[in-house]
């Protein structure tokens, strides 16, 4: 326990030590952030990243395409629940005749049969629904363990997580292996996305972050030059 609270307190004791310089970039707490990233990349670089280095190595990829499909056709749920709440009902419609094509005739998911049926995928969450409904971005935040964030997108994480149907898949066992195969999943997506990282990782991860938001907040009608690598 003792060494939870130091890992805990690390972070605050950063920002205090170090003076926040990135207000204008709607990042007013650089230095608790820098902090946690820097935990989060070092479990990142024991763990996770060598994890997700053997599976992509080891799992055929026409396998792991099937995985990332059954994933993202869960995700799909979330996708029309949350266009219904912004009164994108077109989109919530398309989304959940995403869910039927894919989880029947897809065979449960793990071919994406919707895509090739014109059926877009629209990609959304709880905290774009509180931004569409005209809550503020907030500062920029970097959450233990989760990574980017803002304080708007923290405060609607708890409500994708109630709305995730992994959430109440039983025995407990299967649903703690599923959603530990859609981390290592999720994390190997992003292993070719490294090699653009340039500079100072910490301000290029935040920018991407910002921009990425944006970009999925507005539908698409900002620029952004890194949807094909999020």
């Amino acid at each position: 326990m003792r060494q939870v609270l130091l890992a805990m307190a690390l972070p605050l004791m950063l920002a205090v030590a170090l003076p926040c310089r990135a207000a204008e970039d709607g990042d007013p707490w650089q230095g608790l952030n820098r902090g946690v990233y820097g935990f989060n990349s070092a479990v990142d670089r024991i763990l996770l990243k060598p994890v997700a280095k053997t599976y992509q190595a080891i799992v055929p990829r026409t396998l792991r395409l099937g995985v990332r499909n059954f994933f993202a056709n869960i995700d799909d749920f979330d996708n029309a629940a949350n266009n219904l709440l912004q009164g994108k009902v077109d989109h919530s419609a398309s989304d959940l005749g995403r869910v039927l094509i894919n989880t029947t005739l897809g065979v449960a998911g793990l071919f994406d049969l919707a895509t090739h049926a014109g059926l877009r995928k629209h990609e959304e969450d709880f905290g774009q629904t509180l931004s569409v409904w005209g809550a503020p971005r907030g500062p920029y935040l970097v959450l233990p363990l989760l990574g980017p964030s803002t304080l708007t997108d923290a405060v609607a994480r708890p409500v994708d997580s109630y709305m995730d149907p992994l959430r109440y898949y039983h025995p407990v066992d299967h649903r703690n292996g599923l959603m530990a195969l859609r981390l290592i999943d999720l994390r190997a997506g992003l292993l070719a996305a490294e090699e653009l990282i340039s500079g100072d990782e910490y301000i290029f991860v935040r920018d991407a972050y910002q921009q990425r938001r944006d970009y999925l907040i507005n539908d698409g009608r900002v620029s952004d030059p890194f949807a094909d690598d999020f």
